[in-house]
């Protein structure tokens, strides 16, 4: 696998997302991978296997999810993403990731 840059891990992770294809979506992440919301520094999951049992749930759960890009800001090894998430209530959510990378895979996440 070629490594990615910063910029293409988040893509990579939202193209997988949208695709509802939970394997690729997983793969662009760390084994040590660690969500937490950017406020409340609350522990949202951490670890790999974690990530991937909330996250196929949560695709099972949200058969129409869609996060649609709305603006990108990458600095270094940080990704700063504003999406308009789709599918899971019927108002659309608007959502700020912060991502980390490292060597390519997506490390820690922030979610505002």
């Amino acid at each position: 696998t070629i490594p990615r840059t910063p910029e293409q891990a988040a893509a990579a992770q939202l193209d997988a997302y949208n695709a509802r294809d939970i394997d690729a979506f997983v793969s662009c992440y760390t084994d040590d991978v660690s969500a937490r919301h950017l406020v409340t520094g609350e522990v949202i999951v951490e670890g790999k296997a974690a990530f991937d049992a909330r996250y196929r749930s949560y695709f099972e759960a949200h058969p129409d999810l869609h996060g649609r890009l709305d603006n990108r800001i990458v600095k270094g090894n940080v990704v700063v993403d504003r999406e308009t998430v789709t599918g899971v209530r019927e108002d659309p959510i608007e959502a700020i990731a912060i991502y980390e990378v490292r060597d390519g895979l997506i490390a820690r996440i922030w979610f505002a």
